[in-house]
């Protein structure tokens, strides 16, 4: 029996393998930039296949461009445990969003055959592709894709070089042409556990090294396109202007607000990109395109919001003299973690705490890969401390303690379940 503290797993190539991928893509001294699809992200995926090659798992890269780690099961006709997360990052990222959860789980798996154990059901390990949505500006695509919720047209999309996401795939080694084959059918995962950084402030705060979520926010993206008229700056009367940029100001100020306006309540709205035409300093802006980011825990309030948002707009463009058009990129409603998988995660918790100290319980703001599969098996995620809550910036920080104390967990609750 393990006692408060000890580790199973092997810390030290746990961090060696962090530190590794952290090397492609590296920005600055300590980001990483691996788009998804990117050469760079193609990098990391062969070298992560090979550490899952050397621990004595079968991988590939499915037709989505996941990258897929399977330890075959006394039973191989049981339901899979799935474990992982994603290893590509935002343009300006930091080493360990993702990537631990990627790395952790291998590293579970990879002790587990060490120990000449042998689970029930088969275990699979998974590197998710494209779980940012950066590049392509809609994200979960791997987990959307081996789970049949791709919509329609996603293949097309581009990225800001005029790159298709399905020529992005082509060269990845992806292949549209065998999607249907890939699909997981119908109760195939069993269940699904992924291992992350909070990027949050809750357990830093509370000066906790790791947690159990409860839950994912469900996220709304929307991508909206604002239409006034151009004109010369130094001659069109204020009175007269149709500025899409000054509509524009109106509607992400008035977004800030909504976000704000309850109290204790985890609403959040961002917007976080904006483009604007012609872009000169002496032409009035005609059009303007920016993303909302709007999400919260309770479905109710969040359509409110939303409500709320689309009077804004309405009232804004009247004001203004202003056309518009708002595209849905993702709608998503909040996801509750499986109570009996939750309930295996704090008896181990509290034993590798020790102490008799309970972990702390929170829920997830960011979307993951758990929550697309939230919809096809009961999922699970355990959250690292992340210094002053700050990720997908290169000072984003995982101390190593916790993220071994993180990786233990996820081992321990593994073996757990693959005796359940």
């Amino acid at each position: 029996m393990s006692t408060a503290g000890s580790l199973t797993i092997n810390n030290a190539r746990l961090h060696q393998r962090i530190e590794e991928l952290a090397q492609i893509g590296k920005l600055g001294d300590t980001g990483v930039c691996r788009l998804a699809l990117s050469p760079e992200d193609l990098q990391g995926v062969i070298l992560v296949k090979s550490w899952m090659e050397q621990a004595g798992l079968e991988a590939r890269i499915d037709a989505f461009g996941n990258l897929i780690g399977r330890l075959e099961g006394k039973a191989s006709g049981k339901p899979i445990l799935m474990l992982g997360s994603h290893i590509d990052s935002q343009p300006y990222g930091g080493r360990f969003d993702g990537a631990i959860g990627v790395l952790g789980a291998l590293e579970a798996v990879q002790t587990l055959i060490e120990l000449g154990e042998q689970p029930e059901q088969s275990i699979e390990v998974v590197a998710f592709c494209d779980e940012e949505g950066s590049r392509f500006n809609k994200g979960l695509f791997g987990v959307r894709g081996m789970t049949g919720k791709l919509e329609e047209g996603e293949l097309e999309r581009e990225d800001a070089n005029g790159v298709t996401r399905r020529e992005a795939l082509l060269t990845f080694g992806g292949d549209p042409s065998r999607f249907e084959a890939d699909q997981y059918p119908a109760g195939a995962i069993g269940a699904f556990l992924e291992l992350h950084i909070e990027q949050g402030p809750v357990l830093d705060a509370r000066q906790e090294p790791l947690g159990i979520v409860t839950g994912i926010a469900g996220p709304l993206w929307l991508t909206v396109e604002l239409t006034g008229f151009a004109g010369h700056a130094g001659s069109v009367p204020m009175p007269m202007r149709r500025d899409a940029l000054v509509g524009a100001a109106r509607i992400i100020t008035a977004l800030n607000q909504l976000a704000r306006s309850e109290a204790g309540a985890p609403t959040v709205g961002t917007v976080g990109a904006l483009t604007v035409f012609p872009n000169s300093r002496n032409i009035i802006p005609e059009k303007v395109t920016f993303t909302v980011d709007l999400r919260d825990i309770d479905m109710a309030r969040r359509a409110d919001r939303e409500r709320q948002l689309r009077n804004v707009l309405e009232e804004v463009c009247i004001e203004h003299g202003l056309t518009y058009a708002v595209r849905e990129d993702t709608n998503n409603e909040a996801r509750f973690c499986a109570d009996w998988i939750r309930e295996i995660m704090r008896d181990e918790a509290t034993r590798l705490l020790g102490n008799g100290h309970a972990p702390t319980e929170l829920m997830s703001g960011p979307f993951h890969d758990s929550l697309a599969l939230s919809y096809v098996c009961d999922y699970a995620m355990i959250f690292v401390r992340c210094k002053e809550g700050i990720s997908h910036n290169p000072l984003e920080y995982a101390a190593p303690r916790d993220i071994e104390l993180g990786a233990e967990l996820l081992y321990r609750t593994m073996v757990r379940l693959c005796k359940g």
